[in-house]
């Protein structure tokens, strides 16, 4: 086995799992704190990636138009819950996606409106364009090391919000039992609407940071949002810790899968054979995997702790 190859497919595993857990950290804490189902939040995403990327081009600053956005799409996050989604707390889950779904629909059409159905190239900067030595042989773009660091960063801080400061014990408590929360006084309508735009806005993050190399197209966040899904359910839902654990996890499963099942399968199989069920299979690793989670620990990996 080529090393070279697959310490820099590990990496790119990292880094999808990296982004995965940007958009599962959001969906976790809506999911897992106000009972929600928001098949919309991928539509964050793709925001972000077309708010930075015109940013980007305006300003011809990539780090400065990655900041402006971040806010940007945390006000839409704040005006979508305020608008459409504070409304369908206390609907059943059935609503939420019937709604949510509906959302889609008008993001993706706000988006074709506004940006036109093109999408849009973001160019790094050159400082950013380089390529990296991480061990003799293994040359990864600076990119995506970037891309990597500030999602452990991301990680990192979520953790320390979560574990450390009044807002986290706020969060813990709504996800176990939001109506004693209410009781004591707390502001259950601001607190959901703080834990919506900070959803939306890591949501939009990971769509900013993936921008550079996939570009900004409208539906972008359709089919990452059912893989964030598999994330939230196989490592526990409400659990920031599972969250992180499970997205890693299945950006490598997804990643290593693709790059080397084929060469598994020829192991036993043709070489046509191999490579016609190599990519189909590939493809339903993490969904094996999250059946696999259900059947022996339906609660998760790492089920959030009862208080």
């Amino acid at each position: 086995m080529d090393t070279a190859l697959l310490v820099t497919q590990l990496m790119n595993g990292l880094q999808l799992g990296v982004l995965l857990f940007l958009l599962a950290s959001g969906l976790t804490l809506v999911f897992g704190i106000m009972d929600f189902v928001n098949l919309a939040h991928g539509s964050f995403y793709m925001v972000g990636a077309f708010v930075s990327a015109s940013l980007v081009l305006a300003l011809d600053s990539f780090i400065l138009g990655v900041l402006l956005a971040v806010p940007i799409v945390v006000a839409v996050g704040v005006l979508t819950e305020v608008i459409a989604v504070r409304n369908l707390y206390p609907r059943n889950h059935l609503d939420h996606v019937l709604a949510t779904f509906g959302l889609i629909l008008i993001f993706d059409e706000l988006t074709h409106i506004i940006w036109s159905p093109e999408g849009i190239s973001v160019p790094l900067p050159h400082w950013l364009q380089g390529q990296v030595e991480l061990l003799p042989g293994v040359i990864l773009p600076s990119y995506r090391l970037v891309i990597v660091g500030a999602g452990l960063a991301i990680a990192c801080a979520l953790y320390y919000v979560v574990s450390h400061t009044r807002l986290g014990m706020l969060i813990r408590a709504g996800a176990s039992n939001r109506t004693m929360v209410g009781a004591l006084g707390i502001d259950i309508k601001t607190l959901f609407t703080l834990v919506f735009a900070i959803g939306a806005g890591l949501a939009g993050f990971a769509g900013m940071l993936i921008a550079p190399i996939t570009n900004a197209s409208i539906g972008m966040g359709n089919d990452i949002i059912i893989t964030a899904f598999v994330v939230i359910i196989v490592g526990g839902i409400g659990s920031m810790k599972g969250a992180f654990v499970a997205a890693i996890i299945i950006g490598l499963i997804d990643t290593l899968g693709r790059s080397y099942l084929d060469d598994f399968f020829k192991l036993f199989l043709g070489d046509e054979a191999a490579e016609t069920s190599a990519p189909a299979i590939s493809a339903m690793l993490i969904y094996i995997l999250m059946a696999m989670v259900l059947v022996f620990k339906p609660q998760g990996l790492f089920p959030p702790k009862v208080r």
